[in-house]
């Protein structure tokens, strides 16, 4: 059996995503799934993430991270980018405002 390839991903999330945990939600899925790459908030009350592991884990993790409360991901704008290899965590950024 194959290891599925790692990926990263760049995701741009509107909704129900600033002032609801979303950030923290997202990190303890990422840390717990041993996806890295971070996330923050952009001005214009998006959040902007970076996530690198296999489709099934970054899946995971939005999947983990919309089940918290008050948390509504109502569309997301996906740009694959390079792999960063040394990359060993996931991190939330401070705003980026």
């Amino acid at each position: 059996m194959s290891r599925e390839e790692k990926i990263r991903v760049r995701l741009s999330l509107r909704g129900s995503v600033q002032g609801v945990g979303f950030r923290y939600r997202a990190r303890h899925a990422a840390q717990l799934l041993g996806v890295t790459g971070w996330v923050t908030n952009e001005s214009d009350g998006s959040v902007t993430m970076e996530l690198q592991g296999t489709r099934e884990e970054i899946g995971r993790v939005l999947e983990l991270t919309e089940r918290g409360m008050f948390i509504s991901i109502e569309s997301v704008q996906e740009r694959q980018i390079p792999v960063l290899a040394d990359e060993r965590d996931f991190v939330t950024l401070d705003d980026r405002w």
